[in-house]
């Protein structure tokens, strides 16, 4: 019987249809090592099995909550891609999903990440890891866990995505929300550090498609590159506000996200009441105004697509207002005092 002659090559491995293993065990273990830089007395064994552990300190409660929530940066990914500066991105990350948590007045505990590539880059991993490495040190939480994939032909070349996802602790007697908001409110307003991620499909198609903007131009009315403007990382509100949400002086916090100022103060309102904004009240940053001018935008667009330079809003009750504005003086932060609460029908109307 004659013997089946040998082919001369070996059978596909998983590296011929793009995925690297040995190359993605190498960034694993950067991450290992950057993630460990964030653990806190509550992580439980080490990075690297299939969920992580966490020990919540429930015995420093009288009745815990637990609040969680999920994000992406969205199209600021798009400048990261153009620029080849990922670090800020994990920034973004990390203090968007802690301001999300931290409204409620809950504190961050430990954190977990998504990272999804057509082709692995350990260089790109590494900057976009120590980035959320950094927005956990920043929101004082564990860098518990997360996922790394690599998906050959289902991202385009150069690019990834990515999402994170927060767990925080608040007492039920210190959660903050419109059920406790009433007419004569205060509303204080904190400053933004710019777009923070949202926006960006807009301002992306008016400078780099319109305009024609290179990234790298200095633009006069910014004092520094395109680049540098919308790379600036998002605000994390949680060293500024950890101590003020532990008190009795806030009601509630709005994170001012997609939707803008009206899409998202209004979340705190019951159905009987409406946040008046006085216009003028605060200063709005040059690159909105830069954005309004270049696009033609009208204001109703610009309101409710970006933060106007408001990041966070405080709903503070009148009898506290001068509390937490002794407060912030003291913490050395600019802030607005932007109007009021009053009876309505759960509107948010600037005027």
């Amino acid at each position: 019987m004659n013997k089946r002659p040998e082919s001369p090559t070996s059978g596909l491995t998983y590296a011929d249809a793009g995925v690297d293993i040995e190359r993605a065990d190498r960034a694993k273990a950067e991450i290992k090592r950057l993630a460990r830089s964030t653990f806190t007395r509550g992580v439980v064994g080490d990075i690297g099995s299939f969920g992580g552990l966490f020990q919540v300190p429930f015995t420093q409660f009288e009745d815990p909550l637990l609040v969680s929530s999920a994000d992406g940066v969205g199209t600021k990914l798009k400048i990261a891609f153009l620029t080849g500066v990922h670090h800020t991105v994990g920034i973004d990350l990390v203090a968007h999903c802690t301001n999300d948590v931290l409204v409620q007045g809950a504190l961050p505990q430990f954190f977990l990440d998504y990272l999804a590539c057509g082709r692995l880059d350990p260089g790109v991993v590494q900057q976009v890891v120590e980035g959320i490495v950094e927005g956990c040190r920043q929101s004082r939480c564990a860098l518990l866990g997360g996922e790394t994939a690599e998906m050959p032909d289902f991202y385009a070349t150069g690019e990834y995505d990515l999402a994170g996802f927060i767990v925080g602790l608040v007492e039920r007697r210190r959660l903050l929300g419109a059920d406790r908001v009433r007419a004569g409110d205060v509303l204080i307003g904190l400053r933004s550090t710019g777009l923070h991620t949202n926006g960006y499909s807009l301002v992306r198609k008016l400078f780099l498609e319109v305009e024609k903007i290179p990234l790298d131009r200095h633009l006069p009315e910014l004092g520094r590159t395109l680049a540098e403007e919308l790379l600036e990382p998002h605000r994390n509100y949680l060293p500024l506000l950890e101590h003020l949400v532990q008190t009795d002086d806030l009601h509630a916090l709005a994170h001012v996200t997609g939707g803008g100022i009206p899409g998202n103060l209004n979340r705190v309102l019951g159905p009987e009441l409406d946040a008046l904004v006085e216009r003028g009240s605060w200063e709005i940053p040059p690159v909105f105004l830069l954005i309004r001018e270049r696009g033609k935008i009208e204001d109703r667009e610009m309101f409710r697509t970006f933060n106007m330079g408001l990041g966070m809003i405080l709903v503070a009750a009148r009898e506290r207002a001068a509390r937490v504005e002794e407060f912030l003086q003291r913490q050395g932060e600019a802030y607005f005092v932007l109007g009021e609460v009053v009876p309505g029908e759960g509107r948010v109307i600037i005027q």
